[in-house]
């Protein structure tokens, strides 16, 4: 099958062709041979070259890490790697994993290495962990690497699941919200427009009864417009333009927008370090962690950190563009980048900055709670002065008479 192949030379020249190989993994190995760094490979037909293959063998990241915990344990025991690798295919529940680490086996048996193996399959193992396992077996410290990687993808597992945590009770006082305020206009509403509709009603008492109106008589329409809105906003953000326009728009909320800025800055601070402290090259980490931060304004000032770095110029100048990284982050990497410890450092600013971003989130929740419960009950409160608003005019009135 070919690929189309885009890819970096030593001195930072850019170059594509296209190479006629089995699958991706056998494509990055010919690039690594002809000391290329890919940048992009994709199938002639523009999709993965492995993509059906990929579905397959998807598996969850915290799997994954407790694999590469397992076989850093059997590696460092002195076990053989065919050996380990059947002990873990034996003692693996998961049945996807299981038949991914039988397929890496039979590979790693016809005597290819770990890292193509594993190359095979870019779902389950990213660019980043590849990259990873390659520096350990090139220097022999392959179990190292892997027990690194374990944490690794613990620690990011950890910030992922306090960062969903913390948003599952806002997103349910929301709907449940939505709901009430939704079943109230539809059922409720209506069995009061009989007993008002002769008297003159007040502003608050007219938009409710229109909204209810409208969503009784129009509520396909509803539906067909708030779809269209969201395949709109949806094709938007799979855009350069559009993801920038939407996080730009994300980092100015108030509290929330800082929260999100730190654990994008925590994963690129931990991506790199720990690539950096297993070997790979600061180029070719860079490279790796732009694509793994998820933010895609933080990926342009890696890029342009790379480029400068390239240029033989210090990594800190275009990170401070833009003040998406801390003054006190700058600092510390400038001071690290001159004193040749950039990778203990980068471990330790994203230490630092994971504890203050938990604050930062634990503070951010604090905040939406009681906002989005102060907009239902401002919304329920509309709701019950129109449809009592008239009431009491009309007892009012009664009682004058």
């Amino acid at each position: 099958m070919e690929f189309q192949y885009t890819a970096r030379k030593d001195d930072g020249a850019r170059v594509t062709g296209v190479i006629d190989a089995e699958n991706e993994a056998a494509v990055l190995r010919l690039l690594d041979e002809q000391n290329l760094f890919p940048v992009a490979v994709t199938g002639k037909a523009g999709g993965k070259g492995s993509e059906s293959q990929e579905s397959r063998k998807k598996v969850r990241s915290r799997d994954v890490g407790l694999l590469y915990g397992q076989l850093a344990d059997l590696l460092s025991s002195g076990v053989p790697l065919l050996r380990a690798l059947d002990s873990l295919i034996r003692s693996t529940v998961n049945p996807r994993l299981v038949e991914l680490m039988r397929e890496i086996r039979k590979s790693v048996a016809d005597g290819k290495t770990l890292t193509d193996s594993m190359r095979a399959y870019p779902e389950a193992f990213p660019q980043l962990h590849t990259a990873m396992v390659q520096a350990g077996e090139r220097a022999s410290f392959l179990e190292d690497v892997l027990r690194s990687l374990s944490d690794f993808v613990e620690r990011l597992e950890e910030l992922r699941s306090k960062v969903l945590g913390a948003l599952i009770y806002p997103i349910l006082l929301t709907v449940v919200g939505l709901t009430v305020m939704v079943a109230a206009l539809v059922l409720f509403v209506p069995k009061f427009e009989p007993l008002l509709g002769n008297i003159k009603k007040p502003l608050p008492t007219e938009l409710v009864f229109g909204l209810s109106q409208a969503l009784r008589g129009y509520w396909y329409l509803i539906v067909l417009g708030l779809g269209g809105v969201v395949v709109a906003i949806g094709s938007a953000i799979r855009t350069e333009t559009g993801k920038r326009v939407l996080e730009r728009w994300r980092l100015k909320i108030p509290v929330a927008g800082t929260a999100l800025r730190m654990v994008a800055i925590t994963r690129f601070c931990r991506i790199l370090g720990t690539m950096l402290a297993n070997g790979v090259p600061l180029l070719q980490a860079l490279a790796i962690s732009k694509n793994a931060t998820g933010s895609t304004l933080l990926a342009d000032r890696i890029a342009e950190a790379t480029e400068s770095v390239r240029a033989g110029k210090p990594l800190t100048g275009p990170l401070a563009v833009g003040n998406l990284f801390p003054e006190q982050v700058i600092a510390m990497l400038a001071v690290a980048e001159e004193s040749n410890k950039l990778d203990k450092v980068l471990l330790q600013i994203a230490d630092t900055v994971e504890r203050r971003t938990n604050r930062q989130v634990d503070q951010a929740v604090r905040l939406i709670e009681p906002l989005i419960l102060c907009v239902v009950a401002a919304a329920i409160g509309f709701l019950a002065m129109g449809l009592l608003l008239p009431v009491f005019t009309m007892a009012s009135a009664l009682g004058t008479k």
